[in-house]
């Protein structure tokens, strides 16, 4: 096996890569290795350039293997890998919004990159599997423009910049830690890519955290360009087929003169896309013999993306006619729309129509992880819909591809600094959002309709959350706009889709997706103060439809109490082979869940909560000195009697400890059954000694009876003890 490694530092640790024949056969391949996570790279491509394709056929797998964290994982039945988990698929995506607006246009060859996970360790694959995938397409014949750097930027809550910071597994993945956590990628001191969660951080906190990310990303771009150039690969020259003069005269007769008011005819795509099947009609017609229109349609598109920026970057005009910082028109609804549903939100702006709708449940419900990176319980979850209708085309309506898993997780982590705490709020919440009609930035949407679902159903969130995707026409950095609230031809012919959440403090969540080679830190900054004011706007909107949190929960909803025992006392509520908590489950319905610091959460209806909370407080509760209770004779000696205090707990009241005067027996003047008024007063430690008297001196009468001494012959028998006393 001939290897050769290159090494770095990167955040404190080393990173390797290792180039050999291990998998020879690609076009493109390396190992790296960051701490004890390791990963494989590969990138091959087609050997003909594909015909008939309207696009660039890129594919990026990042592929996870349950031996990259030393266990056997799957299902009882099926031990082996399966579909991508949502983390592979997120992982996917990052990579390729990365890699991909740095192919050229006119390259049509397909491209595949697979990154498998070898070792997972404590160091973020996702991560790792970025700087892999640029140096198998960097070192390989593909045409490429990189090499790109990728890192992880966390700045704590104690205001530390940490890189590439190591993860715990263990941490559930809705729990913020930190005040925002970047995965940054770039080439040339601009920004290519970035996926960030944040606790409402502002845009100076921001633009630290990306400025330091660049000082890292240029080490390891520079890294890679030498190792690039080392290795020598010559490159796949890019074929770029020259428009036919038949085909350009027929475009400049009767497509060019319309182009323009096509563009600019409104909101949406209709007559622009319109325009172009009277052009695909029109060359199909003038090359019958043809099958591959690809640069008819190159032509077109470079058309519309020369209008579009031309007009917007010297004219300051948006093809729906609005200003460069005015939104769509706005609508907000909560609630109102079943009975059933626990909370619902419908938000509309401009031509993207979203519905979200809120689901509680106990603490049972949380969607339990246990994958190659991370084993947790997710008590928050948000997924997302995007039906074919809501474009008005044909397709499956109960697909779920990546699209849906990578909008509803975007979403999903806007809100993670606002949720409350789990003891405050003991519920499991899934917020579904649909899609119904899309013309840009229906994530963004999903967000304000979570809101406001999640306000209608009484969730205590600390503020609404709103988002908006900011857009860029650029020809240089002195020249360019910067676009609030891009839709139709803005999303598609458009530099930069940078979707920003936020509260009226700051910043939850960002994404940004480019197709240029990089955007410069200030232009992203202008964007998100930019984006300040329409957040603004649609809060008023919102918050004007639903002030603050609903005080009660949906009567549909159920009701989920918690309260917490001693360590010690988990395995009486669990009973012998369950049957204690199956018994309480059984008698009122209740979903128990116990938490091994003994947290325990009941959630039911129709007051089943609320009984069975009750059964294990009265048989779990530890009695202090001074506290008084009814009990229930259960055990009479000639010292004293046994009283039972609750299903676990027993006390002896002494014989000194009965009454006020000497009782002679204890059983003239007490019986099992009997319910007594009872103090718990000090005694040895471990055991619950009780009086009577103390509580109550005139409950037990005198009389001749409870003068006599008990008949000689003998002690009773000390019965067996029951609980602690």
């Amino acid at each position: 096996m001939k290897t050769k490694e290159y090494s770095l530092e990167v955040g404190g640790r080393k990173v390797t890569a290792t180039f050999s024949d291990l998998a020879d056969q690609a076009h493109g391949s390396v190992l790296l290795k960051y701490g004890e996570t390791v990963v494989l790279a590969t990138a091959c491509m087609s050997k003909e350039r594909e015909v008939g394709r309207g696009f660039f056929n890129l594919t990026v797998d990042y592929v996870e293997r349950f031996y990259a964290a030393g266990e056997i994982l799957g299902s009882r039945f099926m031990r082996r890998e399966g579909r991508p988990s949502d983390d592979a698929v997120l992982a996917s995506r990052i990579i390729d919004r990365t890699i991909r607006p740095l192919f050229n246009r006119h390259f049509k060859h397909a491209v595949q990159v697979i990154v498998t996970v070898l070792s997972v360790g404590d160091a973020d694959p996702a991560v790792l599997a970025i700087n892999a995938a640029s140096l198998a397409l960097a070192t390989s014949q593909i045409p490429w423009g990189g090499p790109v750097g990728a890192v992880q930027i966390t700045k704590t809550l104690t205001s530390e910049i940490k890189i590439n910071l190591p993860q715990k597994r263990e941490i559930p993945p809705d729990d913020v830690k930190v005040k925002y956590n970047l995965i940054t990628c770039g080439k040339e001191n601009k920004i290519t890519m970035i996926e960030a969660s944040a606790t409402e951080a502002k845009e100076e906190e921001i633009e630290e955290g990306l400025q330091t990310a660049l000082l890292e990303i240029s080490k390891l771009e520079n890294w890679q360009k030498k190792i690039t150039a080392e290795i020598g690969v010559a490159k796949h020259p890019v074929e770029k087929i020259e428009l036919p003069p038949v085909s350009k005269e027929l475009y400049d007769k009767h497509i060019a003169p319309r182009l323009a008011a096509a563009v600019f005819s409104g909101a949406g795509k209709k007559e622009l896309a319109a325009l172009h099947s009277e052009w695909n009609e029109m060359v199909k017609k003038t090359h019958p013999d043809r099958v591959d229109f690809a640069t008819e349609d190159d032509h077109f598109d470079e058309a519309v993306n020369a209008v579009l920026h031309e007009k917007a970057v010297k004219e300051g005009k948006r093809p729906d006619g609005r200003a460069m910082t005015e939104l769509r028109s706005l609508f907000a609804k909560a609630g109102g729309f079943s009975e059933i549903t626990h909370g619902v939100g419908i938000f509309y702006r401009g031509g993207t129509h979203v519905l979200s709708v809120l689901t509680l449940a106990g603490p049972e419900g949380a969607h339990i992880i246990e994958g190659m990176e991370t084993k947790a319980k997710k008590r928050f979850m948000h997924h997302y819909n995007f039906p074919p209708y809501s474009v008005g085309e044909l397709g499956r309506g109960t697909f779920v591809g990546r699209r849906e898993i990578g909008h509803g997780a975007l979403a999903e982590k806007s809100f993670y600094a606002v949720l409350p705490d789990q003891i405050k709020f003991p519920y499991t919440i899934r917020v579904v959002s649909e899609a119904l009609a899309s013309n840009g930035s229906s994530s963004m949407g999903s967000v304000c309709g979570t809101t406001l679902a999640l306000m209608d159903g009484g969730v205590p969130i600390t503020r609404p959350v709103v988002g908006i995707a900011m857009g860029l026409m650029y020809e240089n950095e002195k020249n360019y706009k910067v676009l609030t609230d891009i839709q139709g031809p803005e999303d598609h012919h458009g530099d930069m889709d940078f979707k920003i959440a936020a509260t009226e403090v700051g910043v939850t969540a960002l994404q940004l997706d480019i197709k240029l080679d990089g955007v410069s830190v200030p232009i992203l900054i202008e964007a998100l103060k930019q984006s300040r004011a329409a957040h603004g706007e649609i809060l008023k909107v919102i918050t004007a439809t639903i002030a603050a949190p609903r005080p009660e929960l949906a009567k549909t909803a159920p009701r989920v109490l918690s309260t917490k025992i001693n360590k010690d006392m988990i395995g009486m509520v669990i009973g012998s082979g369950g049957k204690t908590i199956n018994a309480i489950r059984d008698e009122t319905g209740a979903e128990i869940t116990i938490e091994e610091d003994g947290t325990i959460f009941v959630s039911g209806k129709n007051g089943g909560a609320e009984r069975a909370l009750q059964i294990i407080e009265e048989m779990t509760h530890e009695y202090k000195i001074g506290e008084k209770v009814i009990g229930e004779v259960v055990n009479i000696t000639d010292f004293g009697a046994f009283v039972k205090l609750n299903q676990a707990t027993e006390g002896l009241v002494h014989i000194s400890e009965i009454a006020p005067f000497r009782v002679g027996s204890v059983g003239s003047v007490l019986k099992v059954g009997d319910k007594v008024p009872v103090i718990v007063i000090p005694g040895e430690p471990g055991k619950v000694k009780l009086s009577i008297k103390q509580v109550d001196p005139t409950f037990i009468k005198e009389t001749d009876e409870s003068k006599q001494q008990p008949k000689q012959g003998g002690f009773a028998k000390r019965p067996e003890r029951r609980g602690r006393w």
